[in-house]
């Protein structure tokens, strides 16, 4: 008989994680088919996001009176850049229904309070991402590039040489498309996830996991990761790994101020829950007291009637 129910259980508690299963399934196939459909789309589109993203070299090589042209090292280069542009496009594309595929697999074994504490974040994420690439795209990699193009010399570099007179030796910039889209890509991904540290610390703060005064302590910490961080994430020039260290120090001391601000809302709601109990209990004790009263029986009517 034991052995019946215990199948009989086991059945039970299988049939909602299939059905957990089926439904994460679907959820990944959307996903994927959404991504596929991105992708196809940003393939037939890859030769302007690629001119968009050639923008910030073709400024500096301007400044310089120099042509912005990028050449193909290999023969097949050309055609993987244009999938890496694709993949990267269908992504960004595909982001916001994944994410809402995300959420409505989650949202469902969450409580109330839970959905409303979760949902600013998940919507947070991306807009910082996108505030982060483009800082990377439009402050940050024109400033590198500047300065790598710095290391050019002599040739033909801004100036025209004269007939008949033989041009001097120098280093002159030919870029590879594949190495150029590779390097702008990495700012741009470096600086979006940099550009998380406040949505994680601040998530990781409503959690319980960190606090505003742990995040102070280790503050000294901080600043050395941070500074390897931006030795690892950007190219050896000290400019770039100067603005990625103080924007990024920067959103440290921010996700403090939040994270002390996210503490403070919690203790205002406890002290809240904690009035309402008290209130609640008031009422509760005031009731039995009257409750107590009513049924005390009334001695002095009772001797009265007797006389």
């Amino acid at each position: 008989m034991s052995s019946a129910l215990d199948d009989e259980e086991v059945e039970q508690s299988s049939a909602p994680l299939i059905e957990h299963l089926a439904e994460l399934r679907t959820r990944i196939v959307r996903s994927l088919l959404a991504f596929i459909v991105g992708m196809v789309l940003c393939f037939t589109v890859w030769n302007p996001i690629f001119l968009f993203l050639t923008q910030p070299i073709c400024t500096a090589l301007a400044e310089r009176g120099q042509d912005c042209s990028l050449i193909l090292i290999k023969l097949q280069e050309g055609f993987f850049v244009a999938v890496r542009i694709s993949v990267l496009g269908g992504f960004v594309l595909a982001f916001p229904y994944i994410a809402a595929q995300a959420w409505r697999f989650v949202a469902p074994g969450l409580y109330r309070d839970e959905k409303s504490a979760f949902l600013p974040f998940i919507i947070a994420s991306p807009v910082m991402f996108l505030l982060g690439a483009s800082f990377a795209f439009y402050g940050v990699i024109p400033l590198a590039f500047n300065f790598f193009l710095s290391f050019q010399s002599g040739g033909l570099i801004g100036g025209e040489v004269a007939e008949g007179v033989q041009a001097p030796l120098g280093v002159t910039f030919q870029g590879s498309i594949a190495e150029y889209l590779s390097l702008t890509i990495k700012f741009i991904v470096a600086f979006g996830l940099c550009f998380q540290l406040p949505v994680l610390l601040t998530l990781m703060g409503k959690a319980g996991l960190v606090s505003s005064q742990g995040l102070g302590r280790v503050r000294k910490y901080a600043v050395v990761a941070i500074l390897a961080l931006a030795a690892v994430v950007t190219p050896p020039d000290v400019v770039t790994q100067i603005i990625l260290f103080t924007v990024v120090y920067g959103l440290y001391e921010i996700s403090i101020l939040l994270v002390r601000w996210v503490e403070k809302r919690r203790r205002e709601e406890e002290i809240a829950e904690f009035g309402e109990a008290f209130d609640d209990m008031a009422d509760d004790l005031a009731d039995d007291a009257a409750d107590d009263l009513a049924s005390e029986p009334d001695d002095g009517s009772g001797g009265r009637g007797g006389s």
